[in-house]
């Protein structure tokens, strides 16, 4: 499994390159907390981090960073 914290980060773009269920989130470019989305409904994300046993559900619009690619 991937490393959330090895990764790159790209400005999230709704209208260009929409988040996906499975991908990395952040508030912060590389910045904490990272979130995985676990699904996506009406503009809310299902979220899962470290620290919570149960998803997290929030609304992706606060979310302005998603992973790019492995930092190399």
């Amino acid at each position: 499994m991937t490393n959330p914290r090895t990764l790159a980060w790209s400005l999230l773009d709704p209208a260009a390159a929409p988040a996906q269920v499975g991908e990395w989130v952040s508030l912060d470019a590389g910045g904490m907390p990272i979130y995985r989305i676990e699904a996506l409904e009406d503009g809310l994300a299902w979220l899962r981090d470290d620290t919570h046993a149960q998803p997290l559900r929030l609304p992706l619009n606060q979310f302005r960073w998603k992973a790019a690619a492995e930092a190399g």
